[in-house]
């Protein structure tokens, strides 16, 4: 792990054209912002964690229900 430090108003680059700015520090909070090409998908780590554990979800359906469902849209 790389452990940066950065004032209010100064950022960090990742690659090319992924910026993290510190936008405020107050008590033990801080605002980041992140500008990054929409291409790139930006997530809250807890929000990350939800998308994987409904995709394993996904790809545990049962074939016998995912057959019902194809039968019912077509």
């Amino acid at each position: 792990m790389l452990v940066l430090t950065r004032k209010t108003g100064e950022s960090i680059m990742i690659g090319d054209n992924i910026e993290l700015k510190v936008l405020t520090v107050e008590g033990d909070h801080v605002k980041l912002g992140i500008v990054a090409p929409k291409s790139i998908k930006v997530h809250r780590s807890e929000v990350y964690q939800a998308i994987q554990e409904q995709n394993k979800e996904a790809v545990n359906t049962p074939k016998h229900l995912l057959a019902q469902l194809s039968k019912k849209i077509f």
